[in-house]
This record gives structure tokens, sequence and C-alpha cells, in this order.
């Protein structure tokens, strides 16, 4: 297929640059422990100092996959899908999500929210960053609010997103893991003095499952 045609599969969501796909257990947050396939899309220019998957950032390296076969992929390993990035978001998700309703799927997304929300969702998770606001309506549409703890700042950060999402939302404090020694005394103090957060860790590196 021609390069243009390419493209405009992949500006049609299509096709998508896929990084990677695998079937693993959920490690963080409010699914942890669920057994679930991982859909990683490329493609990211918030661009996080400590972002620990820093080679998805350019989708250009990544090629692009039709939704239909990664579909089927994931349709072979697990009823729970979890799409995440860079920023899948950065591409419309509306053909994936389609297809993977089809296919009677649970769906979940983990997003920035720096692109407008499309695709429909079982799930939805929002880790927002500094570096790029998130935008429209997701805080009133996420299930689970994840804020990604580097410093004490970040525990401001985290306060003023909660003060955006629905009273349904779930909300988690998680220390980024280069700095968890340091930071996770902090986020376990402020959780007790403020109980309606809780604690998100990434169990599944503790596991040492990829």
């Amino acid at each position: 297929m021609e390069a243009k045609a390419v493209m405009e599969l992949v500006n049609e969501g299509k096709m998508l640059p896929l990084m990677e796909e695998f079937y693993t257990i959920q490690g963080e947050g409010y699914h942890k422990g669920t057994a679930a396939y991982f859909i990683r899309i490329g493609g990211c220019d918030v661009g996080c100092h400590w972002c620990d998957v820093k080679e998805s950032w350019n989708a250009e390296i990544h090629p692009p996959s039709a939704v239909e076969t990664i579909v089927e992929n994931a349709a072979k390993y697990s009823d729970t899908i979890v799409v995440t990035g860079g920023e899948p978001l950065t591409w419309d998700m509306n053909p994936l999500t389609t297809l993977l309703r089809e296919k009677q799927l649970k769906i979940h997304i983990e997003t920035s929210g720096a692109y407008p929300l499309s695709g429909t969702w079982d799930w939805i998770c929002l880790s927002p960053k500094k570096n790029k606001a998130p935008v429209g309506d997701i805080h009133l549409r996420a299930d689970e609010l994840k804020v990604i703890v580097y410093n004490r700042d970040d525990l401001r950060f985290a306060e003023e997103h909660a003060a955006k999402v629905s009273e349904n939302c779930v909300l988690y404090l998680q220390p980024e893991w280069s700095v968890r020694e340091k930071v996770t005394p902090l986020i376990v103090d402020y959780v007790m003095a403020h109980p309606k957060w809780k604690v998100s860790l990434q169990t599944h590196k503790y596991l040492n499952i990829p």
C-alpha cells in the first residue's frame, strides 16, 4: 500500500502505529491484579521527563497496523483490553473500539487526556500531566484519576484535578518509579490525612511481570 494511502487510514483511525501488544496482569490502579491484553499505541508529545516508555513517543518508528488485525489478536487472549501509549487519543479511537465492542470485550483506556476523547470505553483512567493539560470534558467522564507523584508539588496538582472529576471517580496517587523510595512515605502520609485518595503502586514491577 502506498505511504499516502496508509497515512490516510492512520488519520482515520483504521490503522494505528502499534508499538506492542501483550497479555499480562494489570499492575496499576483500580483493576490491578486483573488479567488483561494491552495494546500500546505509539505517538506522544506530552513529554514527561520520567516516562518509562519514551520509545513510544515517535509514532513514525512504529508500523501502522490494521485495527482488524489488532482486534483479532486481542480477542484470542482476554475479555479485558487496555489501550495505552504513548498517548492513544492522539489518534481516532472510534474504529478500534467499535470492533472491540463487537467482540463483546471490556475496553479500558489509559490517557493523559491531552487530546479530545474518542472511542467508546468501559473504563477511563485519566492520568493528567503538567506539560499538557487535559481537554474537553474528560474529567467528568473519568472513572479513575491516577496522578503520578514525582515531588511534593504533584500533590497540589492532584488536588487541582480531583476538584474537576465526578464524585464517583476513584482517586489514586502513584509514586514515580525512579523516586519511589523518596515519595512513597510522602504519599502514604498524604492519603492517611486525606482518605478520599488511595495509593497505587506499579505492582507488576515488584512482581517482575512485563
